[in-house]
């Protein structure tokens, strides 16, 4: 029920089925639920990732200026590892 109200501010968002007592999930919504769960679990690790170099965790003590570059750099980081990966 967090998500009621969202597309109002977001038009391009995918929320998953829920069922009811009355209404029970077809298959077919098990399946887009799930596929949506894949994604979200995908950019929840990539989050995670990003917090394990404390920038967005923490309050940035350094220049205003460079916090962009530093960002753009861990998150280069995140990518290359990423690729080597696969």
């Amino acid at each position: 029920m967090g998500y009621q109200g969202i597309h109002n501010y977001h038009s391009n968002i995918e929320i998953p089925k829920k069922s009811s007592k009355n209404y029970k999930l077809t298959d077919e919504d098990k399946k887009a639920n799930q596929g949506k769960a894949s994604t979200r679990i995908f950019v929840e690790h990539i989050n995670a990732k990003i917090k394990t170099f404390q920038i967005l965790k923490q309050k940035y003590r350094n220049r205003r200026k460079r916090y962009n570059l530093r960002v753009n750099l861990i998150c280069g980081l995140i990518n290359f590892d990423r690729n080597m990966m696969v």
